[in-house]
């Protein structure tokens, strides 16, 4: 009984990840917009001129990284025989393209934050994911067969959750890297951040509430059909 416990909390636990990183590589995308396509308005990008080019194909490559992630997240979360592989094409695929962006801008520019933090969420995330999928524990975390709605649910709701705080938390681990001469070019995209993030946090929350007062209710439908069939 542990060990299936424990199976479906490192089961939760990729799952979560795999948001996080489709998150951050949208997250990631979106903000190397600066310094591919506003590059004349923010001098610190200037050096970058000249590769213009290949920052707007971070932001393309890496934002359709994000939605693909996405995509590969709800088929996790539901199960299916492809929903590993596809995860998996997903999760090279950015490791690659964020390598690469990590490596260019420090080149370039010196430092590559907050790309880089992109870059170790995704690498974590392939990790794991091929971790899973050795001998040892490819029967103990297994995504090949169709989850119940009850686990779906409740996998979807704390994932959300987590996502969401992840999403609302930027400014905090983006901000410090993004502030020229008293402003903070993380501001620009403070309402879509605090909507997407709020929205998802809020989903979940309620999400989560609603799939437990559920269970509870289930609970004590159990437990007076138990106490009935007994006076009988």
């Amino acid at each position: 009984m542990e060990t299936k416990k424990n199976n479906k909390v490192l089961r939760l636990i990729v799952i979560i990840l795999v948001g996080m990183t489709a998150a951050m590589n949208l997250l990631g995308g979106i903000g190397t917009t600066c310094a591919a396509f506003l590059t004349k308005q923010f001098p610190p990008m200037w050096k970058l001129m000249d590769f213009q080019w290949l920052y707007q194909f971070f932001v393309v490559a890496t934002t359709l990284v994000g939605i693909a992630g996405i995509w590969s997240l709800i088929k996790l979360i539901r199960g299916g025989k492809q929903a590993y592989k596809n995860a998996l094409i997903v999760l090279v695929v950015g490791a690659v393209i964020n390598i690469i962006h990590v490596v260019t801008s420090i080149l370039l520019r010196g430092k590559a934050t907050p790309a880089d933090v992109v870059m170790v969420i995704n690498l974590v995330t392939l990790a794991f994911f091929l971790f899973i999928n050795t001998p040892g524990m490819r029967s103990k975390v297994n995504f090949d067969g169709k989850s119940n709605d009850s686990k779906t649910n409740l996998t979807g709701s704390v994932t959300a959750i987590v996502t969401g705080l992840l999403v609302l938390s930027t400014p905090l681990w983006a901000g410090p890297t993004h502030q020229f001469m008293g402003s903070n070019w993380v501001d620009l995209l403070i309402t879509p951040l605090v909507v997407s993030g709020g929205s998802l946090l809020i989903g979940g929350s309620v999400s989560l509430i609603r799939i437990k007062l559920n269970e509870r209710k289930q609970l004590a439908n159990q437990t007076r059909q138990s106490g009935t069939s007994s006076a009988t």
